[in-house]
Order: C-alpha cells, then structure tokens, then sequence
C-alpha cells in the first residue's frame, strides 16, 4: 500500500481519516513501489528464487531498523554535540576567545564542504546505486577512483590551508590584531588535518549509505564527541580558577585545544574503516579515469561545487561580521562565538529529525528516480515535509518563545555570563521561525539529486544567497553601533531561507507534475497555528516566573518547567482539534523506533 495522492488524499484528510497507514509510517520511509527499488527489504534476503542475491551481494539492514539505528545514532551525536558545546561556551567564554576559537575549528568544515560537499555526497549515493547496478564490476573501479581523486584533493587542501593559514584568517577574521590574530593563525594551523578527515569521513559514509549501512555515520560523530569533551575537560583542569573568556590563553592551552580537536575528527573518520571493511568495500588506488564514467559525475559536481561556493560566500560574510562585531562589543556574546553556539541549539531538530529522515530516503527515491517512477519519489518527498514538520514546526515556536531561558539553562556557567547568555537568546530568538523553510527546502532538494540534477540546487542556491547577501550587508551596516547587528543577520537569514523554499518548491512542482503542494501547505499551516496558540500563552507564564525567580539558572530552569508544560499541553490539544494526523503518526514512529 502506498500514500494516497490527489483528489482522494484531500478527501480523506476532510474527512479525518488518517493520511497514512501507521504501519507504513512506522517503518520511517513509504513502502517501495513497481520494479523501481527491487524486493522487500528485511534483514534476511527473502527473495523469490530467481531474485537471489549474488556472491558479491550481502542482505540489506530492513528499513525499521535502518531508521532505528540511525535514530538512536543521530540522537546520541546531537546529546554528546551539546554536551561539547555546554564545556566550550563555558571553557573560552562567547568573547573573542570563543570566536577564535570556532573560527579555527569550523574552518575545515568549509573548506572540506567547498571541496566534497554535502550535495555531492547526495549525488555520490546515486552515482554509487548506478555503477553498482549497470557496471560489470558491481562499481568497484569507480568507487575506486573517486576515493582515489578525493585523497589527492583533501591531502592538497590540508596542506595548502597550513601554509596559507594567515591569509584565511584575513579572510575570515580581518578585525583581529596582536596575540588575537596570532593565536586564531595557530588554532587554524592545528586544525587544518580535519579538512582530509571531514571530506574522507563524508565520502566513505556515503559509501556505506549506498550499501544501505546507516549505523556507522551516525553513530561514529558520538566518539568524536566524547575525545572532544575529554578535551575540554582536561582544558578546564589545566586552566581552573583562570578567567580566560576575553584572552588569548597560553600556547599550551592552545595546543591542547588545536590537537585535542583533531585528535578527534581523526578518530571519527578511521572509525569507519572496520565497517567498510565488514560491508565487504575493497580499497585500491586508481588513476585511470577512461571509461569510468567520471565525466557525468564531474558535470554532475561542477553545479554541485557552484551551489557550495555560492552557499559558503552567505557564511563567510556572518563570520567576518560576527567576528567584527566581538573587536567592536568585547565580552558582551554579541559575535560569532554567541551566534555559534544558538545556532548550534537551533539546528537540533533539524539534525534528529528531518536530517536521520531524508538519510534513509535517498537511497530509495534515488532507486525509484532511476527506474521511472516518479510517483514513489513524489510520496516520500511529501513524506518526508510532512512528518519533518511535525517535529520541526512546534520546536521553532518553543525557541522563539523560550529562546532567553533555553540560554541562560545551558550556557550560564564558568566563563559566560549572564549578559553573553541573554545575548545569545536573542539570537535563537532571531533565528527560530527559519527553522521550519530551512527543514523543508533540505527535504526538497534532495528530490533534484534523486535524479541527479544538481543545476536546478545551483539556482536555487544563488537566489537565496543573493538576497542573504544583501540583507545581510544591510543589516551590518544600519547596526553595527548597537550590539544588535548580528540579531538582525539572523532576520534576514530567515528571510532568504522562506525565498528559498518558495523557489525550490516551485520548481519541484515542475520536475514532478502533481505533487501534493497542497497537502503539505496544508500540515504546515495547522502546525503553525496550534505552535502559534501554544507560543502566546506559553511565552507569558514563562517571563512572569522568571521575573519571580530571578534570570540566573533556577529562575530560568522553572520558568521552563512552567513554560513548557503550557506549551506542550496546549499544542496537543490544539493538534487533536485540527486534526493534525501526522502528530500522532510522529508519536507511534518515535515509539516503534525507541522499542527494540
């Protein structure tokens, strides 16, 4: 059975009837359609007879537990992240120490990004699927040569960003000067071996995925974490009772950090060696490009890298603006390091969810692209908005309502105060409602690399750049005598991320006539109002009991309790009454997947 579509899916939604099977909603992904994705998936090969698996062949993970273990995974990556980010924030502080700090760290996961990419790991999943599948050699020559070619380029990148350190802090940081400039050159520096590591660690994940092995990705991150926390903690101990926040510690302390947090990128990526291995992926370096069909996928990556470097220009100008903004408001979480850290919280529905969710769709709507059905691809995208939202939709109006006290719970202690955490909630507070096109323009995208089309992501990308860009110019600008400019980026993030969305789903209509725009208009219009109800009355219980308690960490935690209480309760019952169905669809998902 599959989704209804049309005419009939708005009639049964008029008449309450469910949307979609619960079974089918269990399993985290539309059941397979037509010749397009093979048999049933299960642990074991259950085949017809003349569908057996070949030697080379090895039974696929069932779509169930794919997504429980992807789940789980992504689960416990995001808990151990924030956990990290909690001992940072309170380690260095949201001053310049901070800004450098991230500024450092995030670093080789821009240029990584600008070299491998998100988008060209979700075009490397279908180029991966077709040369296994029209291939003689099951696509092991050009797994090969792609892994081969992705050494040469990351080996480069990390040298080359060790050598040109100074000049990347230039770029990035051009504000800073004396022992700030020097010791964000020396972070860089030590950071830079995470470039190889990040492009490596997303090109063999994504080698796995085609294998339908979700586990590995997803769970290794939370190793990465734990060295990283270690890390930190040993930082803490070293640097007890020092108040570091505005300085730029010692070259130990420097080293420490730098080392400390490659140590763990590294660990992350050789991490996955053992699971290749298991998943039987052969390993041997290949030059000979000739007929290994890298042409298309060089085509392919050449929109894909302009769609990359189109994105990252919008992320360099929040950086060298937020970076500004620390030199110009020390000490006050007004600059990159706050804006690091509330989008770090902001993005975590994002992740758990719609990120774990269109992970195990990508495969399968690749599968159903390259077989001609469009129909399959066209309800696992609607699929994928609907139940995304569910979860993504209430969670932007908590942030926008609890914004203040979500901060001062989690980054009120050692080198942040109170004024730094207040700050930083006004950033999540900004950022908040740009949670909900962000999730829905990352679901629809993939749909224009299930059939390998990544000009269409290319303009879409450039668009909502643009107006980023010029917004964000704007703001900086008629704000940076105030120490609200980077709230104001924040805006008009949101704003070019609704532009975008637009874009994309008008041009998803026309790749794939008839899909239901409608119906998904409609889920998110219901979440919206019943998180809108719950937001008003939430929102006042919550500043009234802080006003009570005081703003510091009690007053904060109960005006949460209190808060969040309201919010929760009022929004389920406002679901009930519009009948929100994949709310309870949501809730037998996330039941199934946490039963093992």
């Amino acid at each position: 059975m599959v989704f209804e579509r049309g005419d009939d899916a708005s009639q049964r939604e008029q008449s309450g009837e469910p949307l979609a099977d619960l079974p089918l909603l269990a399993a985290l992904i539309p059941l397979r359609r037509g010749p397009s994705q093979g048999p049933s998936i299960e642990r074991a090969w259950t085949a017809r007879p003349d569908q057996q698996p070949g030697p080379g062949d090895e039974p696929r993970t069932s779509a169930a537990g794919a997504s429980r273990i992807m789940v789980f995974g992504t689960m416990a990556s995001r808990i151990t992240g924030l956990i990290r980010s909690l001992l940072l924030a309170s380690a260095l502080g949201l001053g310049i120490m901070g800004s450098a700090f991230n500024t450092a760290n995030n670093m080789p996961n821009t240029i990584s990004a600008l070299l491998v990419g998100g988008a060209i790991s979700s075009l490397f999943v279908p180029q991966l699927i077709r040369a296994a599948k029209e291939d003689p050699d099951g696509g092991r020559r050009y797994r090969d040569l792609l892994l081969t070619l992705s050494i040469i380029v990351l080996a480069s990148a990390t040298v080359a960003c060790v050598a040109l350190a100074p000049q990347i802090v230039s770029l990035y940081a051009g504000g800073y000067t004396g022992a700030d400039r020097t010791m964000t050159i020396t972070l860089t520096r030590y950071c830079a071996p995470q470039i190889f590591c990040y492009g490596m660690f997303v090109i063999l994940g994504q080698v796995l995925n085609a294998k339908d092995r979700f586990g590995p990705m997803t769970w290794t991150p939370v190793l990465a974490n734990l060295v990283m926390i270690a890390t930190l903690g040993g930082y803490m101990w070293a640097t007890a009772g020092e108040k570091i926040g505005t300085g730029s510690g010692s070259s130990a302390d420097q080293r420490l950090l730098g080392l400390g947090t490659t140590l763990a990128i590294v660990l992350q990526t050789v991490a996955l060696i053992p699971y290749l291995r298991q998943a039987g992926v052969g390993y041997r370096p290949r030059l000979d490009p000739r007929g290994a069909g890298l042409r298309k996928s060089a085509t392919l990556a050449k929109w894909t890298m302009a769609a990359v470097l189109v994105s990252q220009a919008g992320s360099w100008l929040m950086t060298r603006f937020g970076n500004s903004m620390d030199t110009r408001f020390k000490s006050q979480g007004v600059g990159y390091a706050a804006y690091t850290n509330a989008w770090n919280i902001w993005i975590l529905p994002q992740a758990v969810i719609s990120v774990s969710l269109v992970t195990a769709l990508l495969p399968r709507m690749s599968r159903a692209a390259q077989a001609g059905d469009p129909a399959s691809v066209r309800a696992s995208i609607s699929f994928g908005l609907r139940i995304a939202a569910a979860a993504v939709v209430p969670c932007a109006f908590a942030f926008l309502a609890f914004g203040q006290e979500i901060c001062v719970l989690l980054f009120g202690h050692g080198n942040t105060d109170q004024t730094m955490v207040r700050n930083t909630g006004f950033l999540l507070m900004a950022l908040a409602l740009g949670l909900i096109p962000f999730s829905a323009q990352f679901v629809m995208l993939r749909g224009f690399y299930a059939y390998e089309d990544s000009r269409t992501p290319f303009v879409v990308t450039s668009w909502g750049t643009a107006v980023n860009a010029i917004l964000t110019v704007l703001a900086y600008y008629a704000l940076r005598s105030t120490p609200w400019a980077m709230a104001g980026m924040c805006v008009a993030y949101v704003i070019s991320s609704s532009v975008s969305m637009v874009i994309t789903g008008l041009r998803l209509r026309r790749k794939l006539p008839g899909f239901e725009s409608r119906r998904v208009a409609r889920t998110h219009l219901k979440l919206g109002t019943a998180s809108l109800l719950a937001a008003a009355l939430g929102a006042p219980l919550t500043a009234v009991v802080a006003r009570a308690l005081g703003h510091a960490a009690i007053g904060a935690s109960a005006a949460l309790l209190v808060g969040g209480v309201v919010f929760v309760v009022s929004f389920l019952l406002a679901a009930r009454r519009l009948r929100i169905h994949e709310i309870s669809a949501l809730a037998g998902v996330a039941r199934a997947r946490l039963r093992w």
